[in-house]
């Protein structure tokens, strides 16, 4: 059996305690003593909770997440106005299209976080990934161009992804 210490039986993911942390305060909007009381339970009952559910990920390139981080926020608020435009608009300007952006590695993480975000992004949706035929099926609300759409996923998300997680092309999990 492997021996723990203190700080890693009590919060095994300290980052997701933070996390929590921050949430419940946020979602309290106050700074009084039991905000932070509850604040510090939820940060080390959570994470206690998932522990079994997540498992250890591999050295993460940090500067590359927070640009991605960034990436998606900002395709998110821009798609959030393009999707208001089309859709208070005409219905004539709308395209919409099923189209498959081929995946570069079947890295299990990789994949699962590039689905997500295109999940994420407002106008498009991941139906399922695809191990067999090595894509990612996408609906987007309106495409002038599926090839063009495709190089900005695989550009835009992919690419930083796999700088992330330090995954070439064409590795498996």
């Amino acid at each position: 059996m492997q021996k723990t210490n203190f700080l890693s039986r009590w919060l095994p993911h300290p980052f997701v305690s933070v996390l929590v942390a921050i949430t419940w305060i946020m979602l309290a909007h106050s700074l009084d003593a039991a905000t932070l009381v509850m604040a510090a339970l939820l940060a080390v009952i959570i994470p206690r909770l998932v522990q079994p559910f997540i498992q250890p990920t591999s050295k993460i390139n940090w500067v590359a997440a927070i640009k991605l981080f960034f990436v998606v926020l900002w395709d998110i608020i821009i798609s959030n106005i393009r999707i208001a435009k089309l859709v208070l608009g005409p219905m004539d300007r709308l395209h919409p299209k099923w189209y498959r952006v081929p995946l570069e590695t079947q890295h299990d993480e990789v994949n699962s976080l590039l689905a997500m975000i295109i999940t994420t992004t407002p106008g498009t949706v991941s139906a399922g990934i695809d191990l067999d035929r090595g894509d990612i099926l996408v609906h987007a609300l309106s495409s002038e161009d599926v090839e063009i759409d495709i190089q900005d996923i695989k550009n835009r998300y992919e690419k930083p992804l796999l700088e992330i997680f330090h995954v070439n092309s064409g590795d498996a999990t």
